[in-house]
């Protein structure tokens, strides 16, 4: 699973705003958390779930959700 990054959360200056850093949380309860580099398209696929890191992922999440639908 992936999503925002601590260091991307910190770069739009949210880290004191939002409840909790999604990186973090997902650690803690235990999650298969993996991320690329900060602003870089990242995504992973386990099964039928397809997560993306940030919006630069976008594209990349909705050809492989495609592909998963074909």
């Amino acid at each position: 699973m992936t999503g925002f990054t601590n260091g991307e959360e910190a770069d739009v200056e949210l880290t004191d705003i939002v409840p909790f850093l999604v990186e973090d949380e997902l650690i803690a309860l235990g999650a298969n958390y993996q991320k690329g580099p900060n602003w870089g398209s990242f995504i992973v696929e386990d099964g039928t779930l397809i997560t993306g890191q940030n919006p630069g992922s976008s594209e990349a999440v909705a050809k492989a959700l495609v592909a998963a639908l074909r």
